[in-house]
Order: C-alpha cells, then sequence, then structure tokens
C-alpha cells in the first residue's frame, strides 16, 4: 500500500508561535457532508451552557450556512469585514437562545481560497484579537484542504477533524491531516467521528484513519470523541433550532457535551 497523498511540505510566513491563539478550536472536515457546521454550532452551545463566553465564527465564506442552520438573518456579515467597510467587532451578532455570539458567514459571496492573501491575513489576525475577550472561540472552516482553509486554522490550538465512515471522508480528513501536520508537526489535531451507528463501529472508523496516519506519517492524532447517529439531529436542523435545545438529552447530545466537558479539564 502507498501513502494515497504525495508529502508536499509548505512552509509559510504565518506558521509558528507567534500566531498561537490558545482559546481557539477550528473544525474542519476536508470535505462536505459530514456534519461539520452543526458540530461546531452544538459544541459552542455546549460549552456556553458549561458557563465558558463563547464567540463561532463562520468560515466557510462561499457556503456560510450557520445562520440557515440556526434561522438568523444577521444584518451584518463577515462580507462587510472582507469589503473594508466595518470592523471585525461591529458585526457580531448574539445568539441569546444560544448564549453565544456568531461572526456570520456571507453565502454565495465566493470561497476562502478566493481571498486576497493579504485580507485573509488581516482576517485572521483581527480574530486572534478579537478571541481575548471571549473563554472560547469555535472556527467552523469552510470543507476542503486548500492552503487558504488551513491558514485559518493555524493560530487555532486545538484543531477538530470531523469524519463519517465513507471512503471519500477518511481520504479527504487524512490529507487535512496530513497537510496541516507537515505544516506544524506541533499542531494539536483531534478526530471527531460522526454519525456512528454504534459506539463500537465509532472506534473502527477511528481505527481507519489513526493506522493510515500512523503508517504514512508517523503520526496518530487522538480520538477526541465519537457522536452516535441519532435522528432527533436532522429534526433539529430542519426546525433550524440548536440539538441542545429541541433534544437536550437525545444520544448525540450527549455526546457533543461530553467533547465540550473534555476541553475543560
Amino acid at each position: 500500500m502507498t501513502d494515497p497523498i504525495p508529502l508536499r511540505v509548505e512552509k509559510t510566513p504565518t506558521a509558528g508561535a507567534l500566531l498561537h491563539c490558545p482559546n481557539m478550536i477550528a473544525v474542519a472536515s476536508g470535505k462536505g457532508g459530514v456534519g461539520k457546521t452543526w458540530f461546531s454550532i452544538t459544541l459552542c452551545h455546549a460549552l456556553s451552557k458549561l458557563g465558558k463566553k463563547t464567540l463561532l465564527f463562520d468560515g466557510d465564506f462561499g457556503l456560510a450556512n450557520v445562520d440557515i442552520q440556526l434561522g438568523l438573518t444577521p444584518e451584518r456579515d463577515l462580507g462587510s469585514v472582507v469589503d473594508g467597510n466595518l470592523p471585525l467587532k461591529a458585526v457580531v451578532t448574539r445568539y441569546a437562545d444560544g448564549g453565544f455570539d456568531i461572526l456570520a458567514g456571507r453565502s454565495g459571496s465566493g470561497n476562502l481560497a478566493a481571498l486576497p492573501a493579504q485580507k485573509l491575513t488581516n482576517l485572521r489576525q483581527d480574530l486572534i484579537v478579537m478571541a481575548r475577550n471571549y473563554d472560547s472561540v469555535v472556527v467552523d472552516l469552510g470543507a476542503g484542504i486548500e492552503r487558504p482553509v488551513r491558514q485559518m486554522a493555524g493560530p487555532a490550538a486545538i484543531g477538530f477533524v470531523v469524519l463519517i465512515d465513507e471512503p471519500t471522508s477518511l481520504t479527504d480528513a487524512y490529507a487535512f491531516i496530513k497537510l496541516s501536520h507537515a505544516a506544524n508537526p506541533s499542531a494539536d489535531l483531534r478526530v471527531i467521528v460522526n454519525m456512528a451507528n454504534t459506539v463500537s463501529e465509532g472506534r473502527k472508523t477511528y481505527e481507519t484513519i489513526r493506522k493510515a496516519c500512523q503508517s504514512f506519517l508517523h503520526y496518530e492524532p487522538p480520538l477526541a470523541g465519537i457522536i452516535r447517529r441519532d435522528t432527533k439531529v436532522r429534526d433539529a436542523i430542519c426546525a433550524q433550532t440548536p440539538l441542545l435545545t429541541r433534544s437536550p438529552v437525545c444520544d448525540a447530545a450527549k455526546d457533543v457535551e461530553a467533547i465540550a466537558k473534555q476541553l475543560l479539564l
């Protein structure tokens, strides 16, 4: 068996400790459709319930949908910041029902890769400064493994990689881990297995990605949590209501809350 993705170590001036943000959590997936945004929202809600002042940054500019999942219509979004019309702090939306703040993206405005390098750098730096006002900042990254996506994840103290038991998800998650680890070997990357039929099956899925990383990268990202498949999740998304509000004691809700609690240990 050969490494499915050729190793290419990228050195960028933005990598390194100077941009480290100790209370930032990046949520990546490699591909779409694995529940990354839903997990980001639910994690923020869980952290809020634990008494943490939390900010959710919708970093998927082209397909931003945090506001859609929550039934919000923000008056201002990140598009105004990127365009240079408003400072980042001016576009914060308070989501009272969840007890956390949101920096909403602008759906259909083009993806992160299309942003000029200087605008991306400025946005990332502004977010790092704003993070000082919060206990936790969760960055919901766009799907994909492009360099701009990984650059937005770079300052995060923890990077969650969400995946499901499908070949494309596993391959793309591996690609994200590989390129991120190559650029920054000290990055704290952790795996979230979503939509697992059982905890046992979730562990098998994790073992697949762990073995690939160990064999080809000589690196093993730890398992951060397994979220069980739960029909209540779809119900909550369709109702544009947070899972922890609509079905707070369902299996998936308990699993995300367990992940949030681990972050505080």
